[in-house]
């Protein structure tokens, strides 16, 4: 999730971030949703940045480039 465009990371990053403040609500009790684990939301935002990521020409041209 590293490599890739500045597009695709920022937009990574930025879901990370809303993943994190979500889970952050749920530990501190302001809302109750879903009802999984913090690490299991993480592997499919990796899995969907992955999959977007490689369908990308920026960044399949950055990755074979390192």
């Amino acid at each position: 999730m590293v490599m890739g465009c500045i597009k695709c990371r920022k937009v990574c990053g930025i879901g990370l971030l809303v993943l994190g403040l979500a889970f952050l609500a749920r530990d501190l009790g302001y809302w109750d949703f879903w009802g999984i684990s913090w690490w299991t939301a993480l592997l499919i935002w990796f899995g969907i940045g992955s999959m977007a990521m490689s369908k990308c020409a920026e960044c399949v041209a950055t990755i074979k480039k390192k």
